[in-house]
């Protein structure tokens, strides 16, 4: 009996967690929102946008009438950080609260560190403050089109997104950055190739870059004109393409404990990377070789790739 496609079998899992997750936005509607909605806030809006900004609008219970301030509470064990929030009256004479809560110190955020953060509001009407939970009873929905939500701060790697406990409290979940090598720009002359990178989520040990092309390897060293940043520069009269069909360069950046990283551009919204951050392609005549034309690019995985073709009337 053959084993089964892989598709196959991950059908079924997907659907059953479609299941549980139905099931369960079922539960919170019918029993937990009808419990907590006078003791609660609910969230009409929550998202992370550019990988690390959470923009919240939410409504007050009646019970809490209005308040002269109110802030947002982010916080995980002792851990707390606050950010102002904007209290109003709606049109139909609800209360409402817009917020927008920076995470990571780089960007002048809390220092969210891996881990649940809760989501909570502090309401403050002369000397009474009164702590009330956010209730996110359908959490965000990706959607459609050129760009897509951010997974991970461009800043920082780090990743976050929202989510809820069983009962429907919004939580921020953090995680740190992947490891990866992540390209800041590419620069192509006649003479080669240079690209300028920085590492996220690793540190990398006496490094180097190996530029690879079916069965061909090119070992470059890596330098650091400043801290943070790494740059490697390849010459093009080394990769000529060795017939009429194109060669293929793959960047990887290896070291001393045998880890290898495509370099690539991963940190961005863009569902096609390939033509969104197009490159020039440039005619060359390396020294001694054919002409040929060299274009940079990224996949639609968002990994860099050094294409070199032979110029037809140099065939």
């Amino acid at each position: 009996m053959s084993p089964r496609p892989k598709s196959a079998v991950a059908r079924p899992g997907r659907a059953a967690r479609a299941r549980a997750a139905a099931l369960r936005t079922q539960v919170l509607q019918s029993v937990f929102l009808p419990l907590r909605q006078d003791r609660t806030a609910q969230l009409r809006y929550a998202a992370i946008l550019d990988g690390h900004t959470v923009n919240l609008h939410a409504r007050l219970p009646e019970s809490a009438g209005l308040p002269e301030s109110a802030e947002v509470v982010l916080s995980r064990g002792r851990q707390t950080f606050t950010a102002e929030a904007r209290v109003y009256e709606g049109p139909d004479g609800e209360v409402l609260v817009d917020a927008v809560v920076l995470l990571g110190a780089e960007v002048g955020g809390a220092p969210t560190e891996p881990g649940r953060w809760r989501l909570r509001l502090r309401l403050r009407s002369g000397r009474r403050t009164r702590l009330v939970p956010l209730l996110l009873v359908t959490p965000p929905v990706p959607y459609s089109g050129p760009t897509k939500p951010m997974a991970a701060s461009s800043v920082t790697g780090e990743r976050h997104r929202l989510g809820r406990s069983f009962r429907g409290s919004a939580r921020v979940v953090s995680t740190g950055a992947r490891p990866s090598a992540e390209v800041l720009k590419v620069h192509l002359t006649h003479a080669g190739v240079t690209v300028d990178f920085r590492l996220l989520g690793i540190r990398a040990e006496q490094p180097w870059v190996e530029f690879v092309a079916s069965g061909r390897r090119l070992e470059q060293p890596v330098t650091s004109p400043v801290p943070g940043l790494l740059r490697v520069n390849v010459p093009l009269d080394r990769m000529p393409p060795r017939g009429n069909r194109p060669d293929h360069w793959d960047v990887v950046l290896c070291g001393a404990d045998g880890r290898r990283l495509r370099l690539g551009r991963r940190l961005h919204d863009v569902r096609n990377p390939l033509r969104v951050f197009a490159m020039r392609s440039l005619a060359i005549t390396p020294p001694g070789l054919p002409p040929m034309i060299v274009q940079p690019r990224y996949t639609p995985a968002g990994n860099l790739r050094v294409t070199c073709t032979r110029m037809p009337e140099a065939g």
